[in-house]
């Protein structure tokens, strides 16, 4: 008999609502985020506003996705992905494993002497706090423009057919987060492997003629932790994990 159902949101993905930046960006678009892949987590978008485009790299090659209002996209874990915004451009981001991707599942495209290790790379992408948001903004800019430039080099190269830059910044980035591992897998067992496992629970609770959990359906709601944080992307509203 299953005895409570999973309280988290559902399938233990994470929420948060984004606007892109409106910054011009190195290469002349009107707007754009930070170039970065993830390691371990799917990403969705749900545009709500406005007007733009997703450009991913991977091994395969380059693309662009238009994004507008009713558009959803997704990719999966390696895909480097930088948004641009053309005008208002506001998106629902849908992330597998909860917090994950807050949880440091995300390595932005740097050039590789800030790859060296955990520290460094700390160092080039910390958003200082306690700052005057003028501040941020000037470091949250700079951060981004880096990450382009490096972006452009990684397209140009596997689009003129030599693959060892992408390959070289993958391999960086898996060795960043590998000591992070452990406790990544546990947070994947608290949610979405915990989710999966009280659903399979629930069918055989249905197959068996138990259906006394249904008794224990609770409703939550909630907003925001955070505001107009200063992400990868844009400005974020991020949720909490419930």
């Amino acid at each position: 008999m299953v005895s409570a159902t999973y309280e988290g949101f559902p399938a233990a993905v994470g929420v948060s609502r984004l606007r892109v930046y409106d910054w011009p960006t190195v290469d002349g678009r009107p707007g754009g985020g930070t170039p970065h892949l993830h390691l371990t987590c799917s990403e969705g978008y749900v545009v709500t506003a406005g007007r733009g485009s997703v450009q991913t790299l991977t091994t395969s090659g380059y693309q662009e996705t238009p994004l507008e209002p009713g558009v959803v996209a997704w990719f999966t874990p390696g895909t480097i992905h930088r948004l641009i915004n053309e005008g208002g451009l506001e998106i629902v981001v849908v992330m597998q494993n909860s917090g994950l991707p807050e949880a440091g599942d995300a390595v932005l495209t740097l050039p590789q002497d800030r790859l060296t290790d955990a520290g460094t790379y700390a160092d080039a992408v910390r958003i200082p706090s306690g700052v005057p948001e003028a501040e941020q903004e000037q470091v949250a800019r700079a951060r981004r423009d880096l990450a382009t430039r490096r972006f452009l080099e990684l397209r140009k190269a596997t689009e003129g057919g030599d693959p060892e830059p992408l390959a070289a910044f993958q391999r960086a980035a898996a060795e960043l987060v590998r000591p992070r591992l452990d406790a990544w897998e546990q947070r994947w067992r608290d949610g979405a492997h915990a989710a999966a496992t009280v659903t399979q629970a629930q069918l055989g609770a249905l197959r068996g003629g138990q259906e006394r959990y249904l008794a224990e359906a609770r409703v939550v709601a909630t907003g925001p932790g955070a505001r107009g944080r200063f992400g990868m992307c844009g400005r974020l509203d991020v949720y909490p994990d419930i």
